[in-house]
């Protein structure tokens, strides 16, 4: 990183030392990668270890040397790397990065590689912008990627000079998407005012509201509707703006669209409803402001599962709460046959098993195996949760669709704590199951020794 050879030096002379040696770092931009060390010389610029590396152990210069040079910056790397590697795109998205426009001129006049617009953006290079227009003569291009440095003159220019008021990026997004996503509602007006298209949609299938209520931008969701933006307008997923509103916890904007006559239990792809997404994530204020104006509490996904189901999956204490004061159906079962109860048995949420218990929870309600939330407990040997389902009349003896009783259940995935808590309640040892076996049947075939 300082390019101290005197020090790096001392270090390839430690015993062990090896040329070939990774590093993984979140320093790095692309984090989830391992580089050697001559390829790090070139992304910092250390000219003077890269040659000590090529010198002393004749470190191969790979493609990474040469995509890095052009970030590290230094020319002696770069030449050197040239000399065994050819630029590819990569070698221009780090010209981008480091903001070198001789780098970025070299490679797209020497080898040809186009200027990758979303970089530009991305990192800000407006420098490398003009010089793609310069060479492309593409008012268009130029006119929606300029947005994002939100510099008005100069989109004011191209825009006045004929671009395309709803060209569109790579992502399918026009100047009127971006200008949502920011809350520029001034530019948004003026794209409007020249005909950009309210209902415009990206390659996601997202128009200028869904990004509007992404971004929580509700002065520019506001002018869109007010122009006639469709309020249930569905993405490729199935989401409309109110469900991305919901997601992105846009309180402000999902009352907006809820105003303008958002359909409250519309469903995605996954038959979720924005009240489901809420109840995923937890955002107890919009499920508050969902259920007041009349989303259905037990609506059902795809796989059968009410809010209520979700809340208890993610651990949602706070909007199961709010869900089962407003008459969320603690009994309701999804595709599995499996109960809020079930669910908060199969992930050991106490205190969740105790507020659905004390709102009316169906203690000893069977899921599609005929399982019981005391099987379940016995599966897992949560014990304090056995317990609490025991001193509120769980049959300690109730049987699945194989005649286990959760005793049984207990031998079989050996939770010996929960089997000795069954016992001393009264459970059955002698019951047989489908098989006509009892739990001391079962109990020598899995090396359990702890029942007399």
């Amino acid at each position: 990183m300082y390019n101290d050879l005197e020090r790096f030096i001392a270090f390839t002379e430690i015993d062990g030392f090896n040329q070939y040696r990774i590093l993984t770092s979140n320093l790095y931009l692309d984090s989830d990668e391992s580089y050697l060390l001559l390829e790090l010389c070139c992304y910092h610029g250390a000219v003077d270890c890269f040659k000590f590396l090529r010198t002393k152990f004749n470190s191969a210069i790979t493609q990474k040397c040469l995509e890095f040079s052009f970030l590290g910056g230094n020319p002696e790397i770069m030449s050197e790397c040239l000399k065994y590697q050819k630029p590819n795109k990569d070698c221009m998205k780090y010209a981008i990065i480091s903001h070198n426009i001789d780098f970025v001129t070299f490679l797209m006049n020497e080898y040809n590689i186009e200027i990758k617009l979303d970089y530009c953006r991305k990192y800000y290079n407006l420098e490398s912008l003009l010089v793609y227009f310069d060479q492309t003569n593409d008012i268009s291009k130029f006119f929606v990627y300029s947005l994002m440095f939100n510099i008005s003159s100069i989109f004011k220019y191209f825009f006045s000079h004929g671009a395309n008021i709803n060209e569109k990026d790579e992502d399918g997004n026009t100047a009127l998407h971006i200008a949502a996503g920011f809350n520029w509602k001034e530019l948004a007006e003026l794209l409007i005012s020249h005909g950009a298209n309210i209902n415009e949609k990206t390659n996601d299938g997202e128009t200028a509201l869904h990004h509007a209520a992404r971004n929580n931008s509700k002065d520019t969701a506001e002018l869109l509707i007010s122009h006639g933006a469709n309020t249930n307008e569905k993405n490729k997923y199935g989401l409309t703006a109110l469900h991305i509103a919901t997601v992105y916890n846009s309180k402000e904007t999902a009352e907006l669209l809820i105003s303008h006559g958002a359909n409250i239990n519309e469903k995605n792809c996954d038959g979720e409803t924005a009240l489901h997404i809420a109840a995923h994530f937890n955002w107890k204020e919009i499920a508050e402001l969902l259920i007041s104006h009349g989303a259905n509490n037990n609506e059902k996904n795809n796989y059968l599962n009410t809010a209520l189901h979700i809340t208890i999956i993610y651990k949602s204490k706070e909007t199961a709460e709010l869900l089962i004061s407003h008459g969320a159906n603690n009994n309701e079962k999804n595709k599995y046959g499996l109960t809020a109860l079930h669910i908060a048995t199969v992930y050991n949420s106490k205190e969740t098993a105790e507020l659905l218990i004390s709102h009316g929870a169906n203690i000893n309600e069977k899921n599609c195996d005929g399982e019981t939330a005391l099987h379940i407990a016995a599966h897992f040997n949560w014990k304090e949760i056995a317990e609490l389902l025991i001193s509120h009349g769980a049959n300690n003896n109730e049987k699945n669709n194989y005649l286990n009783t959760a005793l049984h259940i207990t031998i079989i995935y050996k939770s010996k704590e929960t089997a000795e808590l069954l016992i001393s309640h009264g459970a059955n040892n002698n019951e047989k199951n489908k098989y006509g076996l009892t739990a001391l049947h079962i109990l020598p075939l899995h090396h359990l020794y702890f029942m007399e």
